[in-house]
């Protein structure tokens, strides 16, 4: 590897590169790694290509739905052939690592992100955020109608009015911020409200699709699908905007990516590595510059250009970490038949 290139990664990560090398890694004929991704697609496809690049370490994806993802893991166990699990939110990393599957992550890798981020007990890594935010069709919503609370989407001038997705993993973390910010009896009765005032769609690119078509007339989704949407159609093809709800509220939340080796894997060194590259310098910048419209969480690195400043974001005071496995959550959708 030439010098340029490792003074360009963590101390962490010039170290797993050095070993591996040792032991006969190279960028021809190198280890390999299998990484299970619930992340986006192409924002993992950019991080991938540049950490092969840097490392010659081969990255072997399995992508797929983060949730079922997890269950595979849990069922395939000790013999799982994950190295590395990749996830859009971090409920199912913290359900893992409540059943002793994951690997301690090196302090250096945690040190990279604000601890905040991070798994309490330093099995799993933040890696990128996104905010929770309200999508209205600007048609049809003047600003001076839009809610400060979440909560008020569940009253009846709502009825008929709002896209939801509520089997999406991002759904789940909402309300689980209800029921740790306002109680269960309080998210149940907003469920209620929300299942009927609300139409269901597939997934959160379609909410925002048919919010910005006119089909509903507001959208609970994170705050990248629309700048997504906005990158595919142009600003000429917009027709809504985005909200955001009162600081500290519990639809104002901030999620978190997330990724973590399983203590299983049979290239420990290898898989170490790439987490470590998810969040250097590189690694950060790699996702602020791949259109996946997420906010790098490494200090000092910059998010795509026209997004709302990371700092300028008050979100309910939640942790990652204490929002949980979502346990509760999928309870209350079971419950009322909305998955």
């Amino acid at each position: 590897m030439h010098r340029r290139t490792l003074a360009s990664l963590s101390p962490f990560l010039i170290a797993a590169v050095t070993l591996l090398t040792a032991c006969g890694g190279s960028s021809h004929g190198g280890p390999t790694i299998t990484l299970y991704n619930g992340q986006h697609e192409q924002t993992t496809a950019a991080l991938v290509t540049a950490f092969e690049k840097q490392t010659g370490i081969t990255v072997h994806v399995r992508s797929g739905d983060e949730a079922t993802l997890g269950n595979q893991i849990l069922q395939e166990g000790e013999s799982s052939p994950a190295d590395v699990f990749y996830t859009e939110n971090t409920p199912v990393l913290e359900a893992l690592r409540e059943r002793g599957l994951l690997a301690p992550v090196p302090p250096p890798t945690l040190a990279a992100v604000p601890s905040r981020y991070d798994s309490a007990q330093g099995e799993w890594v933040g890696v990128s955020a996104r905010a929770s935010a309200l999508v209205y069709n600007a048609s049809q919503i003047k600003p001076s109608q839009l809610p400060s609370s979440i909560l008020e989407l569940a009253e009846p001038k709502w009825k008929g009015k709002v896209g939801f997705a509520p089997s999406e993993t991002d759904f789940q973390p909402l309300i689980t911020s209800i029921v740790k910010l306002d109680g269960a009896a309080t998210a149940e009765r907003w469920l209620k409200g929300l299942q009927a005032n609300g139409k269901l769609y597939p997934d959160n690119e379609t909410v925002v699709a048919q919010v910005n078509n006119g089909e509903s007339a507001v959208g609970l989704i994170n705050h990248y699908y629309w700048y997504r949407l906005r990158a595919e159609l142009g600003q000429g093809g917009m027709r809504s905007a985005l909200h955001y709800y009162a600081p500290g509220d519990p639809g104002d939340l901030v999620n978190v990516s997330g990724a973590a080796v399983l203590k299983s894997s049979s290239h420990r060194a290898a898989a170490q590595a790439f987490l470590a590259f998810l969040v250097s310098r590189a690694g950060q910048e790699t996702i602020a510059h791949s259109h996946s419209y997420e906010y790098p969480l490494r200090p000092g690195v910059s998010p795509a250009s026209g997004l709302r400043p990371f700092a300028q974001l008050k979100p309910a005071p939640l942790t990652p970490a204490e929002l949980g496995d979502g346990s509760e959550a999928l309870a209350l959708e079971q419950k009322l038949g909305l998955l």
